[in-house]
Formats: C-alpha cells, sequence, structure tokens
C-alpha cells in the first residue's frame, strides 16, 4: 500500500494553512513530520486520511483517489492515532480496542472471538494487556493513549497515521510505542509520524519532513533534513546535533 501526495493545499474553514505538500509513504517507510506548534501537522495529517478536504492537489492510496474510497475502504488501508481522545463512555478498555476491526465486520456484525483475541495481541505488544479489563475512562492519559495505539493496530490497515503517538507518555511508553512502530515498519507497514523530538526520527524514522510556515522545506533521511541550522529556523532556538559512541544521534535544544 503507498500514499501519495501531489501539490497538496490543505487547511480548515475558508483558511489555508499549508501548500505545495508532496509526500509518498510505501511499505516499510517511517515518514516523521517535525515541525513548530501551529504549523499544520494535525491539520495535513487529517486532510491525508480524508478527515479534512484537500484546498488543492490530489491524495492517492495506490493509486486510487482518497475520495473515491468512502470511509469503510479508507479505514481498511489507513489506521489513525490521533493526539488526543475526550473519555466520555466507560467502555472496558478490550472493548475499545477491539472497535478497530470495526471495519472488517458486515454493517450489523459485532466482533468475535477472534476480533478479541487480535484485540488482547495488540495491548500485549504494547506491554499494556493488564489494562484490558480497565474502565477507559478510570485510566491515565498516557495510558489511554497506548490503547488508541493499541486500537490503530487491531484495525490491520497496511498504512498508519500517527498524530504525535508519544506525547503524553513517560520514557518508558514512549519506548514501548517508538519499538512498535519499528517492528510495525519491519512487517512492512507504512508509518506516519509526527513527534516534537527530532531524536525520534533518528531512531526510528527512514525519513524526515519539515514542516514550517506552511510548506516542506525539507524531507529525505533524518541525517541530511534535521540540521541544526534548519532546527533552528523553525523552532527558533540553538540546536546541537551529536553523535553518541553508540552511534545514535541527539539532539539538544539549548536554552
Amino acid at each position: 500500500m503507498r500514499l501519495e501526495a501531489r501539490g497538496l493545499a490543505f487547511g480548515h474553514g475558508g483558511r489555508t494553512v499549508g501548500e505545495g505538500v508532496d509526500l509518498d509513504v510505501g511499505p516499510g517507510d517511517v515518514l516523521c513530520l517535525l515541525g513548530p506548534n501551529g504549523c499544520g501537522k494535525t491539520t495535513l495529517m487529517k486532510t491525508l486520511l480524508g478527515l479534512l478536504p484537500a484546498k488543492a492537489g490530489r491524495i492517492r492510496l495506490d493509486g486510487a483517489p482518497l475520495d473515491s474510497l468512502g470511509r469503510r475502504g479508507t479505514a481498511r488501508r489507513v489506521a489513525y492515532v490521533p493526539q488526543a481522545h475526550a473519555a466520555l463512555f466507560p467502555f472496558p478498555v478490550l472493548d475499545v480496542v477491539t472497535m478497530g476491526r470495526t471495519a472488517h465486520m458486515g454493517l450489523f456484525a459485532g466482533p468475535g472471538p477472534k476480533d478479541r483475541a487480535a484485540a488482547l495481541d495488540a495491548l500485549d505488544a504494547l506491554g499494556v494487556a493488564r489494562l484490558a479489563p480497565a474502565v477507559y475512562t478510570e485510566i491515565s492519559g498516557g495510558e489511554r493513549q497506548l490503547v488508541l495505539v493499541a486500537r490503530a493496530l487491531v484495525q490491520g490497515s497496511p498504512l498508519l497515521v500517527m498524530d504525535e503517538p508519544t506525547a503524553s507518555l513517560d520514557v518508558g511508553n514512549q519506548a514501548r510505542v517508538l519499538a512498535a512502530v519499528r517492528r510495525l515498519a519491519a512487517g512492512g507497514l507504512g508509518v506516519v509520524l509526527s513527534t516534537h523530538d527530532p531524536g525520534h526520527a533518528f531512531l526510528v524514522g527512514t525519513r524526515a519532513a519539515l514542516l514550517h510556515d506552511g510548506r516542506i522545506r525539507a524531507q529525505g533521511p533524518p541525517a541530511a533534513v534535521l540540521t541544526p541550522a534548519r532546527l533552528e529556523a523553525a523552532y527558533g532556538v540553538p540546536v546541537a546535533v551529536e553523535r553518541l559512541p553508540s552511534g545514535r544521534v541527539a539532539c539538544v535544544f539549548e536554552a
């Protein structure tokens, strides 16, 4: 499955937030989208999912125009992990994750044993199987974020769009989510992941895209895109990019 955007302009209401965006994500790719608050990362992601109409340009999934697929057809191809989710109803966590199987069920069908087993496997892969019987409205914000990731995984779609999936997580849970992203990509899934941490792009990204002032300012391998000069221009503070003895790369924003 391949996601392609060409000449994409995006926004909401009568306002255009960004334009001229070209993206291409295929099996095994992890595209990390970075940029300052308010630059339009979430709006761009919702446009790629068809939740917001494109202002210009085109989006295709395996060559098919996105607007020709419908909600169910899109959901079978792309799963979404939102940045935040209002916990309104006291469903058990297992039921919330199982809802990710909806796109694969008949119109009036309910989940079966295989669907619930897949939901348990997804929770276990993220190290939170213990939450299965818990009430979704009573767990922490960080735990809810992991549940949303599990719900997207169980959807079984070949593309995964994740809007700052680690934003509310502690270091341990961030590591679990990023490890899951790496495993999914190794298994052939394509991933688009937004983050404020350049280190995440160096850790799991095959490519990075830097969004600033309504444009993708650079796109390519993380080491080529996330340079101190580009990061300072985007975020407005000095940045050091250093290679550690382990071979990993760390970014330090200087106060």
